[in-house]
């Protein structure tokens, strides 16, 4: 079987900076067909069309989903169903193993996709990619022993943190993948793009490290806020907890109300400040409170922050505006327009302003995403786009759901 990543030399640039769009358009013959152009670009030099009418005429790449019956497994799963060059030809799920999907997630039922198995039953022969949507702390030994010429994008926590010691402190356990830890690359897509592309191993970013980096990375990175003080207050849907039976994600002990939890000690803190870090190279620390909210997914991340002597709140919405003007999924939006989760629903963007605060000197910033989808598994597509070398928007260009 041919690979999509074997001929993408011939097709992309390596810098892979560009923002793509489809283009629905058919032929004289009445077919339809698909073209892929490129649409901006920050480095006109480096500018390679996707070849009219190639997308069509390449192999499918084999995906396998691990962990196919959790809520980021159906949302790859979702996602997948609308991309021309995946197809999906291994599920697992060990308690839900020898069932169909649709006896899993009957919305799936018009989908002809095949039943689950264990992990331990699966053949990863006849896959050239894999997504684990594991729990953190089993996902470790599977990859460890998966083939080493599988692309892999790991979603949960198991490979985000590069620093073994912290993972075990805030995880509880000790890393029993040291050596592939230091292969894996952190998948920020807009972030870390270049690096993503030559990766085998890509931790997907975790929903509140995506919402709360993608606006701060570039402001710290500037030199235009200041690392002290930032204060980040996070909102989350309940498909964020995961969907495991817990006794504190019933109904009654979430609907009409607003849930604190993980105060000081959630496990995104680490994640969060790592990248931060490395943005200043210098250590920050961050106060985040995360707070689940009566819906089913939607995130938003209000986040204070003190701004560099002489810095004004229209000098951070400019370099923001100029930092993610050729990114498809990053939007920042115009004048006082506010940030809303229901903007985003079932989408892989990201949308965020720049208030001033009454405080002089302080500004909020205000972040959303799906947290099902640029949170998680949108992203996770994205990341696996680029690894494959091919334009990273494809399957990914479902609207926003409204109302």
């Amino acid at each position: 079987m041919a690979s999509l990543a074997a001929v993408s030399s011939n097709l992309f640039n390596g810098g892979c900076l560009w923002k793509y769009q489809d283009e629905l358009k058919v032929s004289k013959a009445g077919k339809l067909r698909i073209r892929v152009t490129s649409m901006a670009s920050s480095s006109p030099a480096q500018s390679l069309q996707f070849a009219d009418g190639k997308a069509n005429r390449l192999d499918k790449l084999r995906i396998g989903v691990l962990g196919a019956s959790g809520y980021t497994g159906s949302e790859i799963i979702r996602l997948l169903r609308n991309h021309p060059h995946f197809q999906i030809t291994l599920m697992t799920a060990d308690r839900k193993a020898g069932q169909s999907i649709e006896s899993v997630f009957p919305h799936l039922v018009t989908q002809d996709l095949p039943n689950l198995v264990a992990v331990k039953d699966a053949d990863f022969s006849a896959v050239d990619a894999v997504f684990c949507c594991l729990p953190h702390g089993t996902t470790q030994e599977i990859i460890k022993s998966l083939p080493t010429n599988l692309k892999v994008v790991d979603l949960s926590a198991d490979f985000r943190l590069q620093d073994i010691a912290e993972y075990e402190e805030w995880y509880g356990q000790p890393h029993k993948a040291t050596a592939l830890q230091k292969e894996a690359v952190y998948g920020l897509t807009e972030i870390s793009r270049r690096a993503i592309q030559s990766a085998r191993l890509v931790a997907n970013p975790g929903c509140y490290p995506t919402s709360v980096q993608l606006p701060l990375i570039p402001l710290i990175k500037s030199n235009l806020i200041e690392i002290r003080n930032i204060i980040i207050d996070s909102k989350s849907g309940v498909s964020g907890a995961g969907r495991g039976a817990k006794e504190a994600n019933l109904y009654t002990e979430i609907a009409e109300g607003i849930h604190s939890y993980g105060i000081t000690r959630h496990r995104h803190v680490p994640e969060i400040e790592q990248g931060l870090s490395e943005a200043a190279n210098s250590k920050v620390t961050v106060s985040f409170t995360p707070h689940l909210m009566p819906m089913s997914r939607g995130m938003q991340s209000t986040i204070y922050v003190e701004m560099a002597p002489g810095v004004t709140t229209q000098d951070l919405k400019d370099h923001l505006g100029n930092c993610y003007e050729h990114e498809e999924f990053v939007v920042l939006l115009k004048n006082k327009e506010v940030p809303h989760t229901r903007h985003v629903r079932g989408s892989n963007y990201c949308l965020m302003n720049v208030f001033p605060d009454r405080i002089p000197g302080r500004a909020i910033i205000i972040s959303v995403i799906d947290n099902l989808v640029k949170g998680a598994s949108g992203q996770a597509l994205q990341n696996l786009n680029l690894m494959m070398g091919i334009p990273e928007n494809l399957g990914l260009g479902c609207l926003p759901l409204f109302p």
